[in-house]
This record gives C-alpha cells, sequence and structure tokens, in this order.
C-alpha cells in the first residue's frame, strides 16, 4: 500500500478529549504515552471517522498490514504516514504471530477457524505470549520506542494485570531504550503460566510487584497514581493497561479483519463474542461498530464476575469490590470493575461528560449507578450489546464440547465466549468468537477439562522452571510510589 495515502474522510484534524470533559483536546502522540486524563477520565476521539461503502470494498482482501495501516491511519494523524506504515508494518510480521494452530497460515495473523456454517474463532492469541493482548502491546512498544526517540524522553510504564497484558506488555517492552516497566498483578491469582511468563524475565528494565489482593486492587493502585500530577511528571509514568488509547485503536483493526474473513460482501453483518473483563477488547468492537463495521450484535461474556452482564441485563453497574471478586479458572476476566466501560457510556449518554462525571463520581465511591433511573438503559439496544455469563461447569463442558465436536481445545475465557455466543446467536447471522488465549496457559483447567495437557509451543517448554524475579507489596500507594521512585 501506497503509505503516503492516508484513509482521511474529510477531517482536518484528529483529536482527542475526556469523557470527563474537563481536559484539552490533543493528539494521538500527546495521550499515547499516558493513561488516564488529567481530570481522571479516559481519551477518545472528538469524532469518530467513518468507514463508507466504497472504503470497505477497497479494504476486503487486504492484508493484515495494509488494513491496519488503513484502520490505524483514520486514528492517527500526527505521525507521518511513511513512519506510521514502517511501524504498522514492523509490528504485525509473520515471525512475531508464529504460534498458529496446525494448518493455519501465520500469516494471517488472526487467522479464523470455521467450526461450523456461520460459526467461527477468530485466533488472536499467536503472538509471543499465547494472549490477544499481544495484537496492541506489540503496536505500543514500537508505537513508544518511535515517540520517545523523537523527543529524547524516557517513560516508566505502571500497569495492572490480571495475567495476560503484564506478560504482552513486558515482551512487548523488554530491552527497549529509554522504557522500564513496573508491573502489578494480583498475587498468586494467576495461572502457573501466566505467572511464569512475568516472572521469569530477567531484564533490567522489568519490575514485577505482586500485590496482596486481586486485580482490582492492583488496577486502583495504577489510577491513584496516574491521578497524582506532581508524581506522574516528576517520574515520567505512562500506561499500557486498556486505559490507554492505542491499546483500544490497535484493537479495533482485527473486527475489520474478522469481519472480511466470513463475509463475502459488505451488505452483510457479523456479531462478535467476546469474553469481557476490563471491557476493553469488546470496546474496541464498539468503536469499529461507530466507525462503520456492519456489526449487528457485540455479546459481552463474563465469568461469575458477572458486574457487566448484570448492568447489561438490568442498567445497573454496581462494581463489587475487592473483598467480592471471585477468583475463577478464567482467571484474566477476574475484574469487577471494568475500566473501559465508561468509554462506552460515554456514547451511550450521548457525550455529555458532565453525566459521565456524575455517573463515575458514585461509582468512585464505592457506589452503583442505575440507567433506568436516567432514562438511559433503552438506549444500550441501538449499540448492539447483548451479554450473559459462565461459570466452572460451564466451560469445563463447552471445553469438552469443543473437543469433542469440532476436534479443537480451546482456553477456558474462549469457552465463556462460545458458551455465551451459542445462546445470543442467530441462524442467518455468522458469530465469531474472539479466541482470547491458548489454552496451554491454563494447563490446570484443561487438564481438569480433557484429562490430558495442552499442546504448548516448544520455544516454552519448561517455563515455570526457569528462576522468577519479583517482590511481593501490599496494595498500598504510598508505599509503591516509593518502590518505582527507587527504581527509577
Amino acid at each position: 500500500m501506497d503509505s503516503s495515502f492516508r484513509w482521511n474522510d474529510g477531517l482536518e484534524s484528529m483529536k482527542y478529549i475526556s469523557t470527563r470533559g474537563q481536559s484539552p483536546a490533543l493528539t494521538f502522540s500527546e495521550i499515547l504515552l499516558g493513561g488516564l486524563a488529567p481530570d481522571g477520565g479516559l481519551y477518545m476521539p472528538e469524532q469518530y471517522p467513518h468507514f463508507n461503502e466504497a472504503d470497505l470494498a477497497a479494504m476486503r482482501g487486504m492484508n493484515y498490514r495494509d488494513l491496519a495501516y488503513a484502520v490505524l491511519s483514520r486514528l492517527v494523524d500526527d505521525i507521518p504516514p511513511a513512519d506510521l506504515k514502517a511501524i504498522i508494518d514492523k509490528t504485525y510480521r509473520p515471525e512475531v504471530y508464529c504460534h498458529a494452530r496446525a494448518g493455519q497460515d501465520a500469516a494471517e495473523i488472526t487467522p479464523t477457524i470455521k467450526l461450523e456454517d456461520k460459526l467461527y474463532l477468530l485466533s488472536l492469541s499467536n503472538g509471543p505470549t499465547l494472549a490477544f493482548k499481544d495484537m496492541a502491546m506489540q503496536l505500543l512498544g514500537n508505537l513508544f520506542e518511535y515517540v520517545l526517540n523523537k523527543r529524547s524522553e524516557e517513560i516508566n510504564i505502571l500497569g495492572a494485570t490480571s495475567g495476560d497484558t503484564g506478560s504482552a506488555a513486558e515482551y512487548a517492552m523488554r530491552g527497549k531504550r529509554g522504557i522500564r516497566v513496573f508491573m502489578l498483578s494480583p498475587h498468586q491469582k494467576m495461572s502457573r503460566f501466566q505467572s511464569a511468563q512475568m516472572f521469569s524475565l530477567q531484564d533490567e528494565n522489568i519490575h514485577n510487584i505482586a500485590v496482596k489482593g486481586v486485580f482490582d486492587d492492583a488496577q486502583d493502585v495504577v489510577k491513584a497514581v496516574s491521578n497524582d500530577h506532581a508524581f506522574k511528571k516528576q517520574h515520567k509514568i505512562g500506561a499500557v493497561n486498556s486505559i490507554n488509547w492505542a491499546r483500544v485503536a490497535a484493537q479495533v483493526v482485527y473486527y475489520f479483519k474478522g469481519y472480511f474473513a466470513v463475509t463475502q460482501d459488505n451488505s452483510q453483518q457479523v456479531s462478535f463474542a467476546v469474553p469481557s473483563g476490563n471491557f476493553g477488547n469488546v470496546c474496541a468492537g464498539h468503536i469499529a461498530r461507530m466507525m462503520g463495521l456492519p456489526i449487528k450484535k457485540l455479546v459481552v461474556a463474563t465469568n461469575e464476575n458477572d458486574v457487566l452482564d448484570e448492568f447489561f441485563r438490568t442498567g445497573i453497574y454496581r462494581p463489587r469490590g475487592s473483598a467480592n471478586t471471585y477468583h475463577t479458572s478464567s482467571p484474566s476476566m477476574d475484574i469487577s470493575k471494568a475500566s473501559n466501560f465508561e468509554r462506552f457510556v460515554f456514547d451511550l449518554v450521548g457525550r455529555d461528560a458532565a453525566k459521565v462525571r456524575e455517573l463515575w463520581s458514585k461509582v468512585d465511591a464505592g457506589g452503583a449507578f442505575d440507567l433506568n433511573a436516567q432514562g438511559l438503559f433503552g438506549k444500550v439496544a441501538d449499540y448492539g450489546f447483548v451479554s450473559g455469563s459462565s461459570n466452572h461447569a460451564n466451560r469445563m463442558h463447552t471445553i469438552r464440547a469443543t473437543q469433542e465436536k469440532y476436534g479443537i481445545t480451546i482456553d477456558t475465557h474462549t469457552a465463556d465466549g462460545l458458551k455465551v455466543a451459542l445462546e445470543c446467536r442467530e441462524a442467518d447471522v455468522p458469530m465469531v468468537v474472539l479466541e482470547t488465549a491458548l489454552p496451554a496457559k491454563f494447563e490446570d483447567a484443561i487438564v481438569e477439562a480433557l484429562g490430558h495437557k495442552p499442546e504448548r509451543p516448544q520455544d516454552l517448554a519448561g517455563l515455570e522452571s526457569l528462576p522468577q524475579r519479583f517482590v511481593v507489596m501490599d496494595a498500598d500507594v504510598d508505599a509503591i510510589k516509593q518502590f518505582i521512585a527507587r527504581h527509577t
């Protein structure tokens, strides 16, 4: 593709605004290195670029790199087109996404698996850490390096992970000049494979902090540090969690790729089922739909931590707090306060930042909000969202049934997605389930479901036996700030 051509629909420039309306509009590069906006909100495009029928026709048949450029050049206009294309080409190389299943073409980057007529898996887990987070994190690492080099600056990344974000971030950032990573994870609440992926890294720029508590405790620390503007500025704190807009933007691309893979023309609609914890992955689907992709339904699949399912069924958003967050066999979804949900609600309330501030003042105070009382819940259907939940017995059954019926082994999170997808499926609409991790990451659960260990990539054999490097700390904001200050 000619990188001098920008897929622009007449927008003069792309600015980003906060969901809470009290921060200035900024460019992509200006928000790239940060996380939360100064007012505590999340950045969103000032207006959505839109792909028309001619655009979609031109995009059909593109390879992943060209498709990524077509989408991202609409959202990034302050990086020269040739440089943006080079960053994308460096990111989405087959040798980086080399863990494709037998029979899949690694050059596809996100190949589809047809289970049966109008039912598919979208393989997002072929990257270095076997999870969908690699799709965005590899791009983020290259964008960070590019912008920091241009500015002759450094950054200290602070993130929280329920299992997959941490390893994806660390593998993307390890050894990169001017970048240090401080990753918080819930102590002893990830799978052994997930822990080993992170803690076995010996790179000097990687710091793993196992927090006593659950993911929400770690995420709260990240938000508290981000809201300390003086500390954030002094120590050059940046973010890689999906509160970072670039993460969501990168994930938009594979919705387009999945759509084109299972349709013949742009008159067809497709539904996507997405295992959901922090709402970043399915939020990218919402953005794709707003940009003109013909999506019929976005199916939000939760595990026992079903705060999002409760909202989409009742209109009540009621985070439960760390004491009432369950530790499950799909641990990357063990989240009860979904950060990216604010992005969707911003659109739902007509981009009324004052309304978002009102709603989140209740959430930030440990409470809930009810959109029925606001007269807004009825609008949810206009955005295509439906939901359902799964539990341990459901996912064990789904893993066994998928193996028996299709000869495919799926992980526990994908099983949650498939279980809910089957409940929400419509006969005439293709359903694409996002495969969010390979089963090797959750070996104990697969052994329980199938009686044998899942296949593991050869380059990750013996991972758990490697020396591990991490510290255990309380979820104490001041103590973690001191740790960061000592190591920068």
